[in-house]
């Protein structure tokens, strides 16, 4: 142990006791109003569905927390545990070259991980979401997704990892800035190349064939000047009974897809305005704003690596005696969330400003009155708590409370 030890473990029981303190006031928040439905949402939320978002948001908070605490335990086992330790002593018994060592150290460390947490994923698919009525997976197909989820990691991942790892071992003291370039290159062509080869592995995308709706949509488009490679609808009942619509892709690749859950649910008006609070995003240059922040943390992130992965202290005070770039970045990526939590509300922050925004553009586009009827059936129909815990909305929701985005909805339609 040395004085990082000390700053990790202070660092860990700080950010994991305001999480579960957070957690904590969301649940006693949002049980203490389950018996009455908001005013402004009196004419169009039952009793009955409130109490269900109540019951639903208590549940995966329990979960959540949970889920908290056996990270706690895993990160310590397999830092301070000399976990990491035991698992780069088996890969160096095989004798392999360094990159390929390092390549299997954080591959089947990452694997275990996930075998870890598997338990709990099938606890909420299986469990609570079946409890709340939104479950419509069934274990052949969770075990599916979760085979080819792995194969792709594999596929995808490991080429990455291995050219990462062989920039940080053979390019010098500036490797970190070859290296985020080329994360940065590949989260590009990963956000052109998910909507056309990736997505349609796990789901079926098919053209949107209501005519007078996609007419409507073609006229919005045209009107907000969009242009995109199609309007689909993705099965997304096949899992979820949750509803959600969004615009994905890059440059030729762009494309609007829609949960088909919520295209039973929503009247065209209602669709119509979803869709221009989504191209109110790509219109606002959100997508665009967000990649930056995204790049400038992650430069921020390498520089910082550099610094750390040539420092003994760093390896021994997170238990790792055999100092090597791959053990390096293994323990970054576990440690990093440690000491990055509190720019969570920082984040969270521009996230619902940019929800506002995109709101507004909605609004000038289409009737705010159709947005915000949509809004309604979505927190309704998701099952979306109306009355989270202000503080905990504040450090970790992206979007505006529903009390308060319908209320900036309504001087929108009153103006």
């Amino acid at each position: 142990m040395n004085e990082f030890t000390v700053v990790f473990l202070l660092a860990l029981a700080a950010s994991s006791g305001v999480e579960f303190w957070l957690s904590r006031r969301q649940s006693a928040h949002v049980l203490a109003h389950r018996e009455k439905v908001p005013e402004a949402f009196q004419e169009t939320v039952t009793l009955e569905a409130h109490r269900k978002a109540a019951d639903y948001t208590v549940d995966k908070s329990r979960l959540g927390d949970v889920d908290r605490t056996l990270g706690i335990l895993v990160l310590l086992v397999f830092t301070l545990g000399g976990g990491i330790a035991l698992l780069q002593s088996f890969w160096n018994g095989f004798g392999l070259s360094p990159l390929l060592t390092g390549v299997g150290l954080i591959l089947s460390l990452l694997l275990i991980i996930q075998l870890i947490e598997l338990p709990l994923g099938l606890y909420q698919t299986f469990v609570i979401e079946e409890r709340h009525g939104f479950n419509r997976n069934t274990p052949g197909q969770f075990a599916k997704d979760l085979v080819l989820q792995m194969l792709l990691s594999l596929a995808i991942g490991a080429p990455l990892l291995a050219l990462i790892l062989w920039v940080m071992d053979s390019t010098g003291p500036y490797w970190w800035l070859l290296a985020w370039a080329i994360l940065m290159s590949f989260s590009i062509l990963m956000s052109w190349a998910y909507p056309t080869v990736i997505a349609p592995l796990f789901n079926k995308f098919t053209p949107l064939s209501d005519v007078t709706l996609r007419q409507r949509i073609e006229a919005l488009l045209e009107r907000c000047g969009f242009h995109s490679k199609g309007i689909f609808v993705m099965d997304g009942s096949r899992r979820s009974g949750h509803g959600n619509a969004y615009f994905t892709g890059i440059g030729d690749s762009k494309r609007i897809v829609f949960f088909d859950t919520l295209v039973d649910s929503l009247e065209h008006d209602e669709l119509e305005a979803v869709l221009a609070h989504e191209l109110g995003h790509f219109k606002r240059r959100h997508v665009i704003k967000m990649l930056m922040t995204s790049a400038a943390i992650t430069l921020a992130g390498f520089v910082l690596l550099g610094w750390v992965s040539q420092e003994d202290w760093f390896y021994r005070g997170l238990g790792v005696q055999e100092p090597n770039h791959a053990a390096a970045l293994l323990l970054f990526i576990m440690v990093a969330p440690v000491f990055t939590v509190f720019l969570k509300p920082v984040i969270a922050y521009f996230q619902r400003r940019y929800e506002f925004e995109a709101d507004d553009f909605a609004a000038s586009h289409t009737r705010s009155r159709d947005l915000i009827s949509a809004l309604v059936k979505l927190y309704r129909e998701n099952a979306s708590t109306l009355t989270p815990d202000p503080l905990y909305a504040t450090f970790h929701y992206s979007h505006p409370p529903a009390a308060i985005r319908i209320a900036h909805l309504d001087s929108k339609a009153s103006a």
